[in-house]
């Protein structure tokens, strides 16, 4: 019954695909192989398990972010490649302390609790907390317009929501971010005491995101404390802000900044047979935020990016360039890891052709944003009849990831692997974003889309450096 439905599988990609050239039919088969692999013998979704429920959320330079640096180690010489190493990197260090406490007073005696969480990388508030009334604004450009007077003293109410009508979150995500990331910075020049953020997420509901946040080079006794608040109780807050405009906000957050501590990118090689000098890489980040088990971000990417390899072992694939998995540390708050990498690379002379990164959550694969070169771009998109059977399509231009944009050069191929998005920033940087919350077909889905390019690109190399026609 197997050989039936693989037959008849192929057969349907025949159709899809039309004539077929010799490549092209062992490119084909290839990849059935590859996608019948993962969905049926995959170990991305039992390793996602231990990741999340075994250690947790990954805080940089935590425990558990050293617990699991020494597991995917492990994983990766259990399944034997070439070489595993760790590659030393120095990472920030942050606690969030006691869970954090809020409410809102609209009159002495009463208050409304809300749901909000630190910053990564604030300030904790004053001993007993902070309270004070509140100006909104819709984003840091208002500032100025408001000037000190209306806001020093009080506490600054970001309130701009992630734009709902765009169909690529991750765009909507970008058009408010910064109210995030520069907005205690920015606030603490006019005065104000601290600063909420509403969170970004799509989704109506009581969860706090958090993230990271940066106060540049501002003197420490000028820094003030940071939190994010739930849009549901964002959408309260502006509310009362309407009927009561001098309301207080309170909340008390206890977390710390400790020195810089020393972690590791974790990192392991199967050697090419034709271009061992030559590189291509996989990977994903290890650390995570602490409110969730940072199972979407970004577990699931990394398993998949060490199943990649995996897979191609399994197959009996003999690469031709050296194929390179890595987890990075510290893209969340620093991406110390990602830059640690490109530099030990240039110090080495290292030759890296092409890259994927998958940060973008485990929902079902839809193809790849790709940063590349026009001829790079045409070879990439001449492969997309071979995955419309796995109902992959997107091929398009636009960013890679975080983590390998420090390695980009003239003639190298960026990848990243775009799942469908609409669900993901429910979850991002929030206590949902949790192994329940992945779908294990899903995930290996993506694990199989990720190695079929990997196979593609490692077939046929890139426009920019010597190759030959695949026999």
């Amino acid at each position: 019954m197997n050989r039936i439905i693989r037959i008849l599988t192929l057969a349907m990609a025949v159709l899809i695909l039309g004539p077929l050239g010799a490549q092209e039919r062992d490119d084909a088969q290839m990849l059935r192989k590859i996608y019948d692999k993962a969905l049926t013998d995959g170990m991305a979704y039992d390793w996602l398990d231990h990741l999340s429920n075994e250690i947790g959320g990954r805080l940089s330079g935590s425990l558990e972010a050293e617990k699991a640096v020494r597991y995917t180690k492990a994983v990766m010489e259990e399944i034997g490649l070439d070489s595993v190493w760790l590659q030393p990197v120095m990472v920030p260090k942050w606690t969030r302390g006691v869970p954090e406490y809020s409410y809102i007073e609209t009159a002495p005696g009463i208050s409304s609790v809300v749901n909000v969480c630190a910053l990564g990388g604030s300030v904790a508030t004053p001993d007993g907390g902070l309270k004070a009334e509140v100006i909104e604004v819709k984003g840091i450009e208002e500032l100025s317009q408001l000037g000190r007077e209306a806001i020093e003293g009080k506490i600054v109410f970001y309130n701009r929501p992630m734009q709902a009508n765009l169909i690529h979150t991750f765009e909507a995500y970008g058009g408010c971010v910064d109210q995030r990331y520069s907005g205690a910075k920015e606030a603490g020049k006019y005065g104000a005491v601290g600063v909420v953020v509403r969170s970004m997420n799509l989704r109506q509901d009581d969860l706090p995101h958090t993230g990271a946040m940066s106060y540049d080079d501002l003197p420490i006794n000028q820094r003030i404390p940071a939190c994010a608040i739930s849009t549901n109780d964002a959408n309260y807050l502006s509310t009362a802000l309407k009927l009561k405009p001098d309301l207080l906000f309170y909340f008390n957050q206890t977390c710390r900044v400790f020195p810089d501590v020393q972690s590791y990118n974790v990192i392991g090689e199967i050697r090419g047979s034709e271009f061992p000098n030559n590189y291509m890489v996989v990977g994903g980040h290890l650390d995570s935020w602490d409110l969730g088990d940072g199972s979407h971000d970004d577990g699931a990417g990394c398993v998949q990016s060490i199943e990649v390899l995996r897979l191609l072992k399994k197959l009996d694939y003999k690469p031709r360039h050296s194929l390179r998995v890595v987890m990075f540390m510290n893209e969340e708050n620093g991406l110390r890891g990602g830059r640690k990498y490109a530099e030990e690379a240039q110090i080495k002379k290292e030759n890296h052709v092409f890259a994927l990164e998958s940060d973008s959550g485990g929902f079902t694969p839809r193809g790849f944003s790709i940063d590349a070169d026009d001829a790079n771009m045409a070879q990439i998109q001449s492969w997309v009849p071979l995955f419309k059977p796995y109902l992959i399509h997107y091929f398009e231009p636009g960013g890679s990831g975080a983590d390998i944009g420090p390695l980009k050069k003239e003639g190298m191929v960026l990848a990243g692997l775009r799942p469908d998005s609409q669900r993901y920033f429910d979850h991002h940087h929030a206590a949902n974003d949790t192994f329940d919350a992945v779908n294990k077909r899903e995930l290996e889905l993506g694990a199989a889309t990720m190695t079929s390019l990997i196979y593609l690109m490692d077939r046929y190399g890139t426009t920019s450096e010597y190759t030959s026609i695949p026999k």
